[in-house]
């Protein structure tokens, strides 16, 4: 007995343990899941929305949405932001969202009033399962006050298509679905929507909200009074007609590549899709050329894209090359680029291409020392009321920069830096990338990238050039100088030896020539000088040098003639010609003395002269014909 109580103890002790177990964890997932919901958006319930003015532009592919609200303060304490929520049905088509509030007594260039722009966050929000963004005012809400703010969103992929194929010859016709209410986590004391389209052609629009009404391309819902905090009405229904260019930038590459010899190259990569109706039937480019009014209404034929004014260099290719049928416009403020793809876009239909450009560095490149700072648009104006689904933007920076650090205006996705390589790198070129999806025209923003970078690389590339062709020089050099071959070539080694002794000839000749020049300066130095000493002396060391000459030409005829008979008889003719100039120095010789010693008339001796000049010339030439000959 005493042991069927103790193994009951032991069973209940062990039950207590479990028991205390489950307590304690249920007590931990609690304090877990109230960690959770405290780190949830807090909706001020003191704030209420006096009045709301929503537009809803319909005009594009695009869904435009400005809604002005009059926020205020019932409560006893300032507030220093409110909330405002996104429809679950359209959150995941919310491409960007801003807010502003008007500044007192301030007016922009245009003369309308003036705006401060306001910091919008994201928070998360499981009570209202959609998104809900915190916007921060300028400045706390007294208790009582109350401020107006505008809040500007844009959807993407949020209008049908309907009915979604059509036929080249048919209108497009489009429908949005929506609320008739301004979704809110406040109370609404009185709102209206205007909702306006892109043609006065309105199929049909819901009318079970009253009031409503419709003028031209314009439906108007409400006023509608006292709604209450997170009311949904999802049955707003246009139908409406719509040609608007339903262009949609399915993937876009930006690269931008830093030169510091001042220049920055920008190249863009598109992926275009017309996103409306699909072309039901076949395409009938008659029809299309014969009424383009009536004909492909819906298609898009061409659109403008806006380069920076300093842009140069412009091309715009694809994959079959260069695209003729576009035009350029420079004016004061950018470059208008007008495209026409090379076939007309209709629903369903895609192209590809890619358009690039030069800029000047010094409008987008910064530097203070060593730092640098790169500051240029995340995207570029495409096209009116433009879409990206997928963008990738490619930053090339010189080799040698360091510490970058990125700064965008809105959130993107950035990649781990890594390195390029181009003609002269070494090392490599700091390779950034970034991405980003659901952009649009707002988001046409700069951003700002630092970096570091000592002037000094900026001779790597010269250097390198320079060291390069000292390289392929000396390779040249060593090719031409030295001989690889493993055997020996009788043939070449005979045309060597031969040129070899060619090469000595022309030196012999060269040599005559000039003794021969000397040798009529000692004639000439005779005749006015009378000293017949001197001109013994001069006249023997010349004879001496010329009869050396003589001596080794025929010496080189007989080797060259085993070599290169040509080349021989030529060496042959050459002895010959100079022992006749030796024969007309003599003569020479001997005429100038004479006249020195008055054996002959100084018109005589000018007679004789003036013969062996001629002849002399003569043979000058012939022996220079037969020199250049070898």
């Amino acid at each position: 007995a005493p042991s069927h109580r103790s193994a009951a103890v032991d069973r209940i002790r062990c039950n207590l343990r479990m028991a205390r177990f489950y307590v304690e964890s249920f007590v931990i997932l609690a304090l877990i899941a109230t960690c959770c919901v405290s780190g949830d958006a807090t909706v001020n319930g003191d704030l209420v929305l006096t009045k709301i003015d929503r537009t809803i532009d319909l005009t594009s592919h695009l869904v435009k949405v400005t809604t002005k609200l009059t926020v205020e303060n019932s409560g006893t304490k300032a507030v220093d932001h409110f909330h405002f929520a996104v429809d679950s049905t359209h959150a995941s088509h919310l491409a960007y969202i801003g807010a502003s509030v008007a500044v007192e007594g301030g007016q922009d260039e245009s003369g309308e009033e003036d705006t401060s722009s306001l910091v919008v966050t994201k928070e998360g929000s499981k009570a209202l399962n959609e998104g809900l963004y915190r916007v921060k005012l300028t400045s706390s809400l007294s208790a009582a006050a109350s401020v107006q703010v505008s809040v500007d969103t844009v959807f993407i992929n949020l209008l049908e298509p309907y009915p979604s194929q059509i036929a080249q010859s048919e209108k497009q016709l489009v429908r949005y679905r929506g609320s008739h209410y301004v979704y809110s986590p406040y109370k609404v004391t009185k709102q209206s929507t205007t909702v306006k389209l892109a043609s006065s052609n309105v199929i049909q629009y819901s009318k079970q909200l009253q009031p409503v009404s419709q003028n031209e391309g314009t439906v108007m819902y409400g006023p509608y009074d006292d709604v209450e905090a997170n009311t949904k009405d999802d049955k707003m229904v246009v139908h409406y007609e719509s040609n608007a260019p339903f262009l949609t930038i399915m993937r876009m590459e930006r690269a931008i590549e830093v030169s510091h010899w001042g220049n920055i190259a920008v190249e863009e990569t598109y992926h275009m899709r017309h996103t409306g109706a699909s072309l039901k039937g076949p395409f009938s480019r008659y029809d299309y050329q014969r009424s383009p009014t009536a004909s492909g209404t819906s298609s898009i034929r061409n659109f403008k894209s806006l380069l920076p004014a300093s842009a140069t260099d412009v091309y715009y290719r694809d994959e079959i090359g260069n695209i003729s049928t576009s035009h350029m416009f420079p004016t004061d403020d950018s470059v208008e680029l007008e495209i026409t793809p090379r076939f007309p876009l209709f629903g369903g239909w895609q192209t590809e291409y890619y358009m690039g450009y030069n800029v000047p560095s010094y409008e987008y490149l910064y530097n203070s020392g060593s730092h640098y700072k790169l500051k240029m648009r995340i995207v570029d104006h495409v096209y009116d009321d433009q879409s990206i689904e997928d963008f990738k933007l490619i930053i090339i920076l010189p080799e040698g920069a360091t510490n970058v650090k990125f700064s965008a205006p809105f959130h993107v996705e950035e990649s781990e830096q890594s390195l390029h390589f181009t003609y002269l790198d070494t090392v490599g070129r700091p390779f950034f990338t970034v991405r980003g999806k659901h952009l649009v025209e707002q988001h046409i923003q700069d951003f700002e990238l630092d970096y570091d970078f000592q002037g000094i690389f900026l001779l790597q590339e010269p250097l390198l050039v320079v060291f390069a062709f000292y390289l392929l020089f000396t390779l040249v050099i060593i090719a031409t100088r030295l001989d690889f071959s493993i055997s020996t070539d009788a043939t070449t080694d005979a045309r060597l030896k031969a040129a070899s002794h060619v090469e000595h000839v022309e030196t012999l000749v060269e040599q005559a020539i000039t003794a021969y020049g000397e040798y009529d300066e000692m004639i000439d130095s005779l005749k006015t000088s009378k000293d017949t000493k001197k001109f013994q002396a001069t006249r023997k060391q010349l004879d001496g040098r010329l009869k050396q000459i003589a001596g080794d030409l025929p010496a080189i005829e007989k080797e060259l003639h085993q070599l290169d008979a040509d080349a021989a008889d030529k060496v042959h003719r050459l002895e010959g010609k100079l022992r006749e100039y030796m024969n007309t120095l003599k003569e020479a010789t001997t005429y100038a003395e004479q006249l020195v010693n008055e054996k002959i008339k100084k018109d005589v001796y000018i007679e004789r002269e003036k013969t062996l000049k001629q002849k002399q010339d003569s043979l000058v030439s012939e022996i220079k014909a037969l020199q250049r000959g070898l």
